[in-house]
């Protein structure tokens, strides 16, 4: 009866191959971390997002800039802080170029709506986001 030998190189590579082949089916033996927690959205958070947003959309010369205030999702008061913040945006475009007057565009929304607090309180469409609850149980008959 004849023994058969393994090769170095064939015993190398089928020592390779199951070290691949566990380190798969393990992963790489670290737990996972936890997920990060989401991050709730203030009604400021919520302004200076919007404004920014429309202020360089019209500092592009985007077509939806020229959506109005409701379009936009904008309150009476946002659409007011947005009008200002373009003004000046404009000015430090020219004096500066677009990229820093988006910069500004995002700082000087941010100053300013949460000076007013989201900006929120003027306009009869704005509502507040409503909590979901369990639905009201049906009466008995």
């Amino acid at each position: 009866m004849t023994s058969r030998r393994f090769r170095p190189v064939g015993a190398a590579l089928a020592a390779v191959l199951a070290g691949c082949a566990l380190a798969l089916a393990a992963g790489d033996g670290r737990a996972p971390g936890p997920a990060p927690a989401p991050r709730a959205s203030t009604p400021a958070d919520v302004c200076a997002s919007l404004v920014s947003y429309w202020v360089k959309e019209a500092l592009r010369g985007s077509v939806w800039a020229g959506l109005d205030w409701e379009q936009k999702g904008l309150s009476n008061e946002q659409y007011e802080i947005h009008d200002d913040v373009l003004v000046a945006a404009r000015a430090e475009e020219r004096r500066a170029g677009r990229e820093a007057a988006a910069v500004f565009a995002d700082r000087e929304s941010r100053r300013r709506c949460e000076a007013a607090k989201g900006a929120t309180g003027s306009s009869e469409n704005w509502r507040p986001p409503e909590e979901r609850t369990a639905p009201p149980a049906s009466p008995s008959g």
